[in-house]
């Protein structure tokens, strides 16, 4: 259960669970708290069989202006440590987990706000969006969100955003593939819920096994992602939901997921 003051509410719809950043008066700025609450909701959510997706997104007029730069001033070296340690394993925990973890985007999304975007599964914005890493105007390269963003747009788009410092629009984003599709302020919530609805029907043990495969293979040359995932694919094939399915497929009928 949360509270209305919580730093990240909590909030279970069917088979999603909704996770808020509760910050609207500093723009979700992703303070050590709110980094670690969200590690700390994402870990117990992913043992949870019941949700089979998870919703990130902010409350207020703003997705994430990025780090509290208050927290972060005047502080030595190893507080600013802590700090991008603490985001790094936020950013690594959502990727980790085995629900597909959708970014629900309104408002603005800055510099780690913007990676958050990025390190997400997929994402949806508003077509007013805006995505931006402006860190190099005030002397902080955005170097962290630089990692996620340049996996998901690739090296002269992410380097345009990272040098440029300047604000990109939803469109743009579509276009560049940081985020999966826009759509107009007021049919936000329901193509959100649409996407759930939709990822729900898969069985879960397939989409663990899938999104575990996915970054797995990123990671690889084409020769041992090829060696990898077949690998995955056989092991995937003799499990009991993906028999079902096949039979399923074959008789016409729909399946009835075991999650084994």
């Amino acid at each position: 259960m949360t509270n209305a003051g919580d730093v990240v509410l909590v909030e279970r719809q069917g088979p999603a669970a909704f996770l808020t950043m509760n910050r609207p008066e500093e723009r979700n700025s992703l303070s050590i708290e709110m980094m670690r609450t969200i590690t700390e909701k994402l870990d117990a959510l992913s043992n949870d069989s019941d949700v089979r997706v998870i919703v990130l997104r902010g409350a207020g007029k703003a997705f994430s202006s990025g780090h509290n730069l208050r927290e972060m001033r005047d502080k030595p070296i190893e507080f600013q440590t802590t700090i991008f340690n603490t985001c790094t394993t936020m950013m690594q925990k959502i990727q980790q987990i085995p629900q597909p973890v959708v970014a629900e985007v309104h408002g603005v999304a800055a510099a780690a706000g913007c990676q958050l975007v990025a390190a997400c599964d997929l994402a949806i914005a508003t077509d007013t969006a805006l995505f931006l890493t402006p860190g190099v105007r005030i002397g902080l390269f955005c170097s962290t969100p630089m990692v996620a963003l340049s996996r998901a747009v690739g090296r002269k788009r992410a380097l345009e955003m990272l040098m440029l410092g300047e604000a990109i629009r939803a469109d743009t984003a579509v276009e560049w593939g940081l985020i999966n599709r826009a759509v107009p302020d007021e049919d936000l919530s329901s193509e959100v819920s649409k996407f759930v609805e939709r990822l729900a029907k898969s069985s879960p043990l397939t989409m663990k096994i899938g999104k575990q495969a996915f970054y797995e293979q990123l990671e690889l040359s084409q020769e041992e992602a090829y060696r990898a995932m077949s690998e995955t694919m056989a092991t995937n094939a003799v499990t009991c939901d993906a028999q079902e399915g096949i039979d399923a497929f074959l008789v016409k009928r729909e399946p009835h997921w075991q999650g084994k």
